[in-house]
């Protein structure tokens, strides 16, 4: 690990974490929290994906849609009108509305392949945003003179990495520059997480393998074709079986990579001392179980 123990970490000059987990336990929450306080550099994974690697994509595609329509057609084909994505912390919505989801395109699906080809997209474009990590840990201090720095990555992180792996490239990258944190949930934050997708379900990013097979799944339990899925539907049936498909990757990244903290932990860290004492306190029960 980055720190060598909990008063290493208590000590540093300069403190950099970097937050895991499924989306919705909290990550971007103590994010917003510690970057508020005046004295950590907020990196969010998500927005650098969507500004930097996807911006294009995003643009391109709304673009594509634009052009339908004759009135607005000619008005960017004379360079008249502007369509951007409007992306912040908060609003990551250009990005998940690219990555789409697969299914019947009446019922506003894409074609599997199409999806396949925006989720391998999305999979470069997190890999390259991850590497970018050191730049702007580095930037963070040399250029606005912050000492702290959080790492915000997304849920997908696991899918990209081998846990198992001492040489994983990504990982051992990482764990270079930021002393990575799980925020795990238990099985009330589970259920709580696929009630809340179910009433909302949106685009998620999947490892490949994983993909195929619960595409096949799908399609062969309910004896149907690509067209006809009902794209909400697919994804609310996959999110359950991707919540248990990532658990014991990130356990695994925590266990080899990194330290362990829950949920519930992270709620009650409210301000930067009680945070500290809470990534003091889990770095000393890494240490233990690894001795």
């Amino acid at each position: 690990m980055l720190y060598s123990s909990a008063q290493d970490w208590r000590d540093a000059p300069h403190k950099r974490v970097l937050f895991f987990g499924m989306s919705g336990l909290g990550k971007t929450h103590i994010s917003n929290m510690l970057r508020d306080a005046g004295q950590w550099f907020h990196y969010s994974i998500d927005y650098r994906i969507g500004t930097r690697y996807m911006g294009e994509y995003i643009a391109d595609n709304a673009k594509a849609e634009a052009m339908k329509v004759p009135f607005l057609r000619d008005l960017l084909l004379s360079d008249s009108i502007y369509i951007g994505s409007n992306i912040s912390f908060e609003n990551l919505t250009p990005v998940a509305s690219y990555l789409g989801k697969p299914g019947a395109p009446t019922q506003g699906g894409m074609p599997i392949e199409e999806y396949r080809r925006r989720q391998e997209q999305f999979r470069m474009a997190e890999i390259h945003a991850l590497l970018d990590t050191e730049y702007f840990a580095d930037r963070a201090k040399r250029l606005y003179g912050y000492d702290n720095f959080i790492c915000d990555s997304g849920g997908s992180i696991c899918e990209w990495v081998d846990a198992d792996d001492p040489k994983d490239p990504i990982l051992a990258e990482l764990s270079k520059h930021t002393l990575m944190v799980w925020i795990k949930g238990d099985d009330a934050h589970t259920e709580e997480l696929v009630r809340r997708f179910d009433r909302a379900p949106k685009p998620m990013s999947y490892q490949p393998e994983f993909l195929s097979q619960v595409w096949d799944q799908y399609l062969s339990e309910n004896n149907i074709t690509q067209d006809d899925v009902n794209p909400d539907d697919f994804i609310r049936w996959t999110y359950a079986q991707a919540l248990a498909h990532r658990q014991p990757r990130y356990a695994a990244m925590a266990k080899n990579w990194g330290v362990t903290v829950t949920a519930d932990q992270i709620a009650a860290a409210t301000d930067q001392d009680l945070f500290t004492n809470l990534i003091a306190d889990a770095i000393d029960a890494a240490l233990e179980l690894r001795n």
